[in-house]
Parts: structure tokens; sequence; C-alpha cells
């Protein structure tokens, strides 16, 4: 699973309070396709493929709120993605073992999103 040295330098400098939490939503995202990459944009990470996916918000509280930006696009059954409209979704995890009970959505998740984006 390769990583971005620009989202570990913003690790580095933001030393946000739920950084395990964090690490390890990248970490699931990053491993759930191959395809997925990482960058920083407006002072956050990012997660793309074909198009911006998700990123990370809120990063100064110790929870983590992942914000799909074009989570109304993801199709599949998510009970965790908070939101109901054309667009924005969230999902949001207290700690890493919440992230770990919810990896297998989450990845679920990051696969419809590469599905639907990849090129016919």
């Amino acid at each position: 699973m390769p990583t971005n040295p620009e989202v570990e330098d913003w690790f580095a400098t933001r030393k946000p309070p739920a950084e395990a939490a964090l690490r390890r939503v990248r970490e699931v995202i990053l491993a759930a396709d191959p395809r997925m990459t990482e960058y920083v944009n407006y002072g956050t990470v990012q997660f793309a493929f074909g198009g911006d996916m998700a990123n990370f918000v809120q990063t100064g509280k110790k929870t983590v709120s992942l914000m799909f930006m074009r989570g109304g696009k993801i199709e599949g059954d998510f009970p965790h993605i908070e939101g109901t409209g054309r667009a924005v979704r969230f999902m949001r995890f207290a700690d890493v073992a919440e992230v770990d009970a919810l990896a297998p959505e989450l990845t679920a998740a990051v696969r419809a999103w590469c599905a639907a984006m990849a090129p016919e």
C-alpha cells in the first residue's frame, strides 16, 4: 500500500488528536483498492480515484469524520454512512476499535466508489 510523503508531513505538522484512528481509516481506504490515492488539499487529507471520493474533516477533534464529497454516487447498503442527500455523506469513528469494527463496510464503500468511477 503506497503512501504519499505529503500526507505523512500533514500528520507530522498537524498532530491531530485522533491520529491513530485517522491513520487506521487511511490504511483501510488505501488497502481497499490499489487504484485509490491520497494527497493533501484544502488543508486536509483527500482520497481519490476517478475524482475525489472523501476527505477528513474536523481533524482537531478526538474522533474521525470522513466526508464523502459525492457520497450519493456510492451504490450499496452502508448503514454507517450518514446522510440522504444527492451529494455529501459522512462516516464517523470514535476510535481505532470502531474503525476496525467498521472496516469491512468502509472497504466495501471504497470498492463501490472505484467500481463506479472506473472507465468502461
